[in-house]
C-alpha cells in the first residue's frame, strides 16, 4: 500500500474515503488526497501484472458491445448520442478544419468515437492497453489500432487533437503521460480529457458506493485543481464541458451497489437531481477539458 502521492511524491497525504471493488471482486481498497497536489488516488494500486484481472468482466461495458440487457442498452444508447456531442467539443469549428485533423484518441477502447471522426474528416490514430479492445477497434476503423507503449516512436507534433474519453483516471504515471501528449501535440494543440468528478451531487449522494470511484480500476480521481496540476507547465485550461447523460448513468450503476438500490427509478431522480444542482454549480457528474498546448 502507497500513501505518498503517486504524482507528486508528497508525504502530506490523508486518507479520503474507504471503498470496495463492487463491480466486480468485493475487494477493500482506500482513497488518499494529496494536500499539495489535491490529487485522490486509489491505493494499493494493483501492478501492471496483476491489474489486467481487475478486467476481466463480461460487464465491462466499453470493451464488450454484445452485453444484453437493460443498462447495456442505456449505455450503447447514450453512447451513440454522446459521440456526436464529444465530436463538437475536441474539433471546434474555431480550431481546425475538420478535413484536415490529425486525431489521436488515447484509450480508444473499441473504437466508436474514431470511425465517427474518420466518417467526419479526421485523420484517425487510436491505442489501447486491451488486445481484444484494439483488435474490435482496428476491424472497425480499418486502420490499426496500436498499444500504448508504441506512441514513443512516433515523431514530434504528430497530431493536432488528443482525447482521452473516461481515460485519465485508468493511468498509473500520469507525470510520463502528460510528457508524451506535450511531445506528441504540434504547436497550439488541443488536448481534451473528460474524467469523473468527485464533488458532484451524485458522488456525494452515493459516497463509497458511488460507481465512478470504480476502484481499483480507476487509479486517480479528479477535481478541476487537482487535473490542472497534473497539467501545469505543459498545458492550459480553456474551458469546461458538462456530459450531463453520464449523472444517469452513474447513479443507475450505484443504485446496483445498494441492498435495495433501484437502478432504473432513483437511478434516474438522483441523475436529474445532479444535473439541477450542477446547473448551479457548475459541478457536473463527469466533466471534459479542454486544454491547449504552452
Amino acid at each position: 500500500m502507497i500513501n505518498n502521492c503517486p504524482f507528486c511524491k508528497s508525504e502530506n497525504t490523508k486518507r479520503y474515503l474507504k471503498v470496495k471493488d463492487y463491480f466486480l471482486t468485493q475487494e477493500d481498497f482506500e482513497i488518499y488526497e494529496c494536500a499539495d497536489c489535491k490529487l485522490l488516488f486509489t491505493t494499493p494500486r494493483p501492478g501492471k501484472s496483476e491489474i489486467g484481472r481487475y478486467y476481466k468482466s463480461e460487464n465491462y461495458l466499453s470493451h464488450n458491445e454484445n452485453q444484453k440487457g437493460l443498462v447495456p442498452y442505456l449505455y450503447k444508447w447514450v453512447k451513440k448520442r454522446n459521440i456526436k456531442n464529444k465530436f463538437k467539443i475536441a474539433l471546434a469549428n474555431n480550431y481546425v478544419k475538420r478535413n484536415k485533423t490529425r486525431l489521436l484518441d488515447y484509450g480508444c477502447g473499441i473504437g466508436d468515437f474514431l470511425c465517427y471522426a474518420k466518417r467526419n474528416g479526421c485523420y484517425v490514430y487510436g491505442c489501447d492497453l486491451s488486445a481484444d479492445a484494439r483488435s474490435l477497434a482496428t476491424k472497425k476503423i480499418g486502420e490499426t489500432v496500436v498499444e500504448p507503449s508504441e506512441l514513443s516512436s512516433l515523431l514530434d507534433c504528430s497530431f493536432d487533437v488528443i482525447t482521452l474519453w473516461h481515460v485519465f483516471e485508468h493511468v498509473d504515471d500520469l507525470e510520463s503521460l502528460a510528457n508524451q501528449f506535450y511531445r506528441l501535440l504540434a504547436d497550439n494543440g488541443r488536448l481534451v480529457i473528460a474524467v469523473p468528478n468527485y464533488k458532484s451531487y451524485d458522488a456525494g449522494h452515493y459516497k463509497d458506493k458511488w460507481a465512478a470511484y470504480d476502484v481499483p480500476r480507476h487509479l486517480n480521481h479528479f477535481h478541476k485543481e487537482s487535473l490542472e496540476n497534473v497539467l501545469n507547465g505543459k498545458f492550459a485550461l480553456k474551458k469546461i464541458k458538462p456530459m450531463k447523460w453520464d449523472a444517469f448513468f452513474i447513479s443507475m450503476m450505484s443504485e446496483k451497489y445498494l441492498p435495495n438500490g433501484k437502478p432504473l427509478l432513483n437511478g434516474f431522480l438522483n441523475g436529474l437531481r445532479s444535473n439541477l444542482s450542477a446547473k448551479k454549480t457548475g459541478e457536473y457528474s463527469s466533466l471534459v477539458y479542454v486544454f491547449s498546448k504552452i
